[in-house]
């Protein structure tokens, strides 16, 4: 039987699944709530330093991208860290570790870029019995034109010396929140490991402006006529947070260095593509805003049961699996051949495939045959480039068959060849190197 108990950065839970640092974890009693639903672990909202209040807008602080039947797909934030006093997120974060012993307590930390104020707030923090630290190094909004977030985020130099700042003065595990905002996460990744980072959790939400309003032509959403920036995150940000971590689990420096995966992590499948790319665990936000906290039971079913269906007794089994199937481009099998096929019984002669194929890529599948309407492939024209089996609304109804080795592709009338090759040795590459090195 399945066993989800977790380790990340030397901190357990009873599951991988923790909801991150966002408004679900703001408080004791969502925190409760949650824990009660069964979550392995939350990172409590983001902290600051003591002083005046964070001041948030008194209007619209989410924005969301949805499909015509209103499912969510992408969502946007204006939201800034906790605005209630730190010594209450203190007292409350002490409470419920001491109510919830076995369940993952982090706490997030955002404070000036000055070893002072770290040095000041790591002390109180490590004295409420929380289990861990989340640098955010990410939000791309309101603190960071204070100098914070992303602001710190994206100069790797000041990654490495307010981690280093961390390790010094605390004893608990460091987790640095990366920025997406930034042209190679590798980069950051390499700072955070530099400086003594435990771990890296990404990734953070993607400076995004959410749209107009047609009927007045102001940004949406806005307050009092104006808009701003936001952070974006949910479902549509999941590829891109699946490179990212990818990245970090492929580059010699940063392989092995835990990491917790974030981005558009709305179910148990969405868990498992981060873990088998290299996550030890991952975090949640959107699902939860969108549909409750309750979620968390889907999510640990739903992976117990593939786990249970594979054989896989814990995670740490397929942890990092596809990991080594990810490579550059130039290195793909270019001998690799195949061709779409639809499975004429499952069909149902809605023609997207055709649509698809005939506008906007090779004219593969033709739309009548014996004067009827019926869909087929013309092997002769096809590349195998996926875009009908994307667009058909029947599931396996349309697939790739690769060619076996020996098999003529009707394309270019040649036999597919047994032996890989790829651009380094192709010979319409200008810079080829020759096949025998």
């Amino acid at each position: 039987m399945a066993d989800l108990r977790n380790t990340f950065a030397g901190i357990r839970s009873p599951n991988p699944f923790w909801l991150a640092s966002a408004p679900p974890t703001d408080k004791a009693y969502n925190v409760n709530r949650a824990f009660e639903a069964g979550w392995g672990g939350v990172v409590w909202k983001t902290l600051g330093e003591d002083g005046p209040p964070i001041v948030n807008v008194n209007g619209p602080r989410y924005g969301a991208l949805l499909t015509p039947d209103r499912r969510l797909l992408g969502f946007n934030n204006i939201e800034l860290i906790t605005d209630r006093p730190l010594q209450t997120n203190l007292d409350e974060i002490r409470a419920v570790k001491r109510s919830w012993p076995d369940r993952a307590l982090v706490v997030s930390l955002m404070v000036p870029c000055t070893e002072a104020a770290w040095k000041a707030i790591l002390v109180r923090v490590e004295d409420s019995g929380a289990d861990g630290i989340e640098l955010n190094f990410g939000c791309p909004h309101g603190m960071s034109e204070r100098g914070m977030g992303a602001a710190v985020g994206q100069v790797p130099e000041y990654i490495e010396r307010v981690t280093a700042w961390c390790k010094t003065y605390s004893r608990l595990p460091v987790i640095v929140k990366l920025t997406p905002n930034v042209t190679d996460i590798r980069a950051p990744a390499r700072a955070a490991k530099k400086g003594g980072a435990d771990a890296v959790s990404l990734i953070n939400t993607i400076n995004s402006v959410m749209g107009v309003d047609p009927a007045t032509l102001v940004m949406s959403p806005s307050t009092g006529g104006m808009g701003s920036h936001g952070g974006y995150c949910g479902p549509a940000v999941k590829p891109i947070a699946l490179h990212m971590t990818a990245e970090i689990g492929r580059q010699r420096e940063t392989a092995g260095l835990p990491i917790s995966g974030i981005g558009g992590v709305g179910n148990w499948r969405d868990a498992l593509d981060f873990i088998a790319l290299g996550a030890t665990n991952v975090q949640v936000c959107t699902a939860a805003m969108t549909f409750g906290f309750k979620i968390v039971q889907e999510m640990t079913d739903g992976l117990s049961e593939y786990m249970d269906s594979m054989g896989f007794e814990t995670t740490a089994e397929f942890q990092g699996r596809a990991l080594p199937t990810i490579t550059d481009w130039q290195y793909l099998n270019l001998n690799s051949i195949s061709k779409a096929q639809i499975d004429q019984v499952s069909c149902i002669q809605c023609g997207r495939c055709h649509i698809a194929c005939e506008d906007t890529s090779h004219q593969a599948i033709t739309a009548m045959k014996d004067g009827r309407r019926h869909f087929e492939v013309d092997e002769a024209e096809c590349v195998g480039c996926n875009l009908c089996v994307t667009v058909c609304p029947v599931p396996d109804c349309l697939t790739l068959r690769t060619l076996a080795p020996g098999e003529v592709d009707l394309r270019t009338r040649q036999p597919v060849p047994a032996q890989a090759a790829d651009w380094t040795t192709h010979p319409n590459n200008p810079m080829r190197r020759s096949a025998a090195v």
